[in-house]
C-alpha cells in the first residue's frame, strides 16, 4: 500500500488506498473527489444564479453540456501532450480511474461548448461564464485532492516544513513540494475572495477575466515546481506555463482597459450596470 508523510510536521506515514472495493468492484477516490468538486460547483451556480440574472433551467442544460465536453477536453489535452504513454495501448486513453485529466483542456472545452450551448439556448454567455468561473475555483480546489490520493502532481525537492515524502515518489524519500496543495489552497482562497467582491462587479465577463488572471498567475509559478509537467518542447517550454502567461497577460490588459478606459466612454451601456435588479430581470426574461 502507498503512503505519504510530512516528516517536519510530525506526520511520518499516512497509508492511502487509491480506491475502495464495493461488491468486488474498485471505485477510485480520484473519480469520487472530482465528482464531488463538480457537484458542489453546480450547486453553487444553481443557488446563486439569481445574482447574475440567469434562468436556472436553461443554465443547468448548459452546465451539463459544459461538464461533458470539459471532461473530454481535459482528457484529450492530456493525451495529446503525453501520447507516448498511450502508444502501446490505445484503450488506455479511455481509462480515467487513475488520473490523467488536464485542467486547461477542461477549461477551454467547457467554455467553448458552453458558449455554443448559450447561443443555441438563446441566453447571454458572459453572465453564465462569470458564475461558472467561481464554480471552477471551488471544483478545482476540491478536485486537486484527487491528485493527493493518487500521489501525483507533486514538485521538486524542498526543505520547507510542509515537504511531502512517499514511497511512490522516486527521489530517495526526500521531501518534495505538495503542489496539489498549493493549487487547492489558491483556488479555495480565490473562491472566497471572488464571492466577497461580487457586489462590486461592473460588467458581464469581469469575473471570467478575474478568474483567468487569478488562476493563470498561480499556475505559472506552481507549474514551474512540478516534475510531471506536459511539455510543448521537452525541457524548454511547459504547456501549462505558456498558456498561463498568455491568459494572465491577456486578461489583466483587458480588465484594465475596460475598467479604466472603455467604461468611461460608454457609461450609458446597460451591461455596465450588472448589479442592478432591472438588468438582472431583463436577462431572466430572455
Amino acid at each position: 500500500m502507498s503512503w505519504v508523510g510530512f516528516p517536519q510536521l510530525g506526520i511520518d506515514k499516512l497509508y492511502i488506498s487509491p480506491y475502495i472495493n464495493v461488491f468486488g468492484f474498485n471505485i477510485y477516490w480520484y473519480g469520487i473527489i472530482i465528482a464531488i468538486g463538480m457537484s458542489l460547483s453546480v450547486l453553487y451556480a444553481f443557488f446563486n444564479a439569481h445574482k447574475f440574472g440567469i434562468n436556472k433551467d436553461k443554465m443547468i442544460d448548459v452546465i451539463i453540456i459544459g461538464i461533458v465536453f470539459g471532461i473530454c477536453g481535459a482528457r484529450l489535452y492530456y493525451v495529446i501532450f503525453s501520447f507516448d504513454s498511450f502508444s502501446d495501448n490505445f484503450w488506455k486513453i479511455f481509462d480515467l480511474r487513475t488520473g490523467g485529466l488536464a485542467i486547461y483542456g477542461g477549461i477551454i472545452c467547457a467554455f467553448i461548448s458552453g458558449f455554443l450551448a448559450c447561443k443555441y439556448k438563446k441566453i447571454k454567455f458572459l453572465p453564465l461564464a462569470d458564475i461558472a468561473s467561481i464554480g471552477f475555483l471551488l471544483g478545482q480546489g476540491i478536485g486537486r485532492w484527487g491528485n493527493f490520493v493518487n500521489i501525483e502532481a507533486y514538485g521538486s525537492h524542498t526543505n520547507l516544513p510542509w515537504g511531502m515524502t512517499s514511497n511512490e515518489i522516486p527521489v530517495d524519500l526526500q521531501p518534495v513540494h505538495p503542489t496539489f496543495l498549493y493549487e487547492s489552497i489558491w483556488c479555495i482562497l480565490g473562491f472566497v475572495i471572488f464571492n466577497l467582491l461580487l457586489k462590486y462587479r461592473k460588467f458581464d465577463g469581469q469575473v471570467l477575466l478575474m478568474y483567468l488572471t487569478w488562476y493563470g498567475f498561480e499556475r505559472f509559478f506552481v507549474e514551474g515546481l512540478r516534475t510531471d509537467s506536459l511539455w510543448l518542447i521537452p525541457n524548454v517550454i511547459r504547456v501549462s506555463q505558456l498558456i498561463s502567461i498568455i491568459l494572465f497577460v491577456f486578461s489583466i490588459i483587458t480588465l484594465v482597459y475596460i475598467l479604466f478606459f472603455y467604461m468611461k466612454k460608454h457609461s450609458d451601456k446597460e451591461y455596465l450596470y450588472v448589479n442592478t435588479q432591472e438588468y438582472k430581470n431583463s436577462l431572466l426574461k430572455k
